[in-house]
């Protein structure tokens, strides 16, 4: 029915909450919940660093894919609020639909694969599963290494 992100971003979708009938405290209720989860994963992710400043800065936004397209659109609507000059969308599948619709929200859409009618993201991979606490606090850990530079030369 929608996605929250940092800063107080908050994407419904209308249509999803007419169908199911859902009311406003209901959705204000999942909302409150999603945002303790939000916040518990940021404080574990950060490890106390501060959040990476963004103003003036081209962001690439990269996702499994795109379905509704609300997380990808409250993700874009945060960085908007903190200031980045340039948001890329970049997705390896999503729907015709919605890539075209993240088109005026984000400067730039990049989805490699739209297949018609699409059903799941989760089916187009052999391994959807969710992504662990540790397994993300390893990969930032690993992102901190200074980068070796690498010399190519062209013959």
């Amino acid at each position: 029915m929608g996605a929250i992100a940092s800063g107080g971003v908050r994407v419904l979708i209308p249509s999803v909450i007419e169908a199911f009938g859902i009311r406003e405290d209901e959705i204000d209720d999942v909302a409150a919940e999603e945002q303790a989860e939000l916040t518990r994963r940021e404080q574990l992710y950060r490890e106390g660093r501060p959040r990476l400043e963004v103003e003036n800065r081209t962001v690439i936004i990269v996702d499994d894919g795109l379905a509704t397209g609300a997380t990808m659109r409250a993700a874009v609507e945060a960085l908007r609020r903190q200031g980045a000059v340039r948001i890329v969308v970049a997705v390896p599948i999503g729907s015709g639909d919605t890539c075209a619709e993240m088109k005026t929200v984000a400067d730039d859409v990049i989805c490699v694969f739209m297949p018609e009618p699409l059903h799941a993201v989760g089916q187009w991979y052999a391994d959807f599963s969710q992504t662990t606490d540790e397994e993300v606090q390893s990969l930032l850990a690993d992102a901190e290494q200074p980068i070796k530079e690498v010399l190519v030369t062209a013959r």
